[in-house]
């Protein structure tokens, strides 16, 4: 049985033994990171788009960006400390260089966006986030399909299994092309089997990967930085490439020397192994048989000029 709601006299009794909440206002002005804007939005393809809808902090001191939310968590640990811009700018670059990462996870970032459902299903490999995708139970998918251009069809990688590189001759293309016109061309008989009583859930089944889904993704900067540093590398899909790309776009505003930092330490630097490291120090050959990882160390040796 539910327990019987409270009298109005017995509530207000209650309410009037609680302590009160204390209500601190700020040491001064306080600015929007998003300038009163309800979304920050870049297209990407014909149909897709990244749309920044909100950021936690939203608000921050004046002159001051979410990098100081990193910081402020940053600093409980041994007091207050400075609290200069630019030396919060050396904490910063401090805490992601020697991969203390908790603190990033205090600013948050929602996005929406709209993709290719082949694209979706690379990007909710990242499972560290907060996702509600569009329902295809509940709702007719939008007539919205992605189709490359002629110059963008790409041939199989011969030393990456798993994506392309340069583009296949234009005769090929153009039969890729003509299969995602028949494929799309199902997208009619969906919506007339779907009129004449078929169930939505199941009527999705007859729609390629090409068509478009729509969903809203939140996540920590730490997450995000780790997606953005596997989906802006040039080995990652080119279409999801595109959408990372933009999103890093949107988030540079909003925390200028965290973003800095992660280009400066991690996507633009390199990695060492003991075995290159060794191979280096002793000016010999990688010791090992591996043909990948001693085609990694040559590109390595390249970009070093060694």
């Amino acid at each position: 049985m539910p327990e019987p709601a409270l009298s109005s006299e017995v509530s207000a009794k209650h309410a009037s033994t609680e302590t009160p909440i204390e209500r601190v206002k700020p040491e001064g002005p306080m600015v929007d990171l998003m300038q009163g804007d309800a979304r920050w939005q870049i297209p990407v393809h014909q149909h897709g788009f990244i749309a920044l809808v909100d950021v936690m902090p939203r608000l921050a001191p004046q002159g001051q960006t979410a990098d100081a939310a990193i910081v402020q968590a940053a600093r409980v640990s041994y007091g207050a400390g400075t609290k200069q811009v630019s030396e919060d700018r050396t904490l910063i670059r401090y805490l992601l260089r020697h991969r203390h990462t908790t603190p990033f996870e205090m600013v948050e970032l929602k996005f929406h966006v709209a993709m290719p459902m082949f694209v979706a299903r690379q990007w909710i490999r990242h499972r560290t986030a907060n996702v509600n995708e569009y329902s295809a139970r509940y709702s007719i998918v939008p007539d919205r399909f992605y189709r490359p251009t002629v110059d963008s069809v790409r041939k199989q990688s011969t030393v990456n299994r798993q994506g392309g590189d340069e583009p296949i001759d234009a005769g090929t293309a153009e039969r890729f092309l003509q299969l995602l016109d028949r494929a799309e061309a199902n997208y009619r008989e969906y919506l007339d089997l779907t009129e004449r009583g078929v169930a939505r859930e199941l009527a999705r089944a007859a729609l390629p990967v090409s068509v478009y889904t729509e969903w809203y993704w939140k996540c920590d900067l730490h997450n995000t930085l780790r997606f953005l540093s596997l989906r802006m590398e040039s080995h990652a899909q080119q279409e999801i490439q595109d959408f990372a790309r933009a999103m890093y776009r949107l988030i540079q505003p909003l925390a200028p020397a965290t973003c800095e930092a992660f280009m400066d330490y991690e996507f633009e630097a390199m990695h060492l192994s003991r075995l290159e490291i060794e191979a280096i120090r002793a000016g010999a050959p990688l010791a090992t048989q591996n043909k990948r990882e001693i085609a990694e160390f040559e590109a390595k040796r390249s970009r070093l000029g060694l």
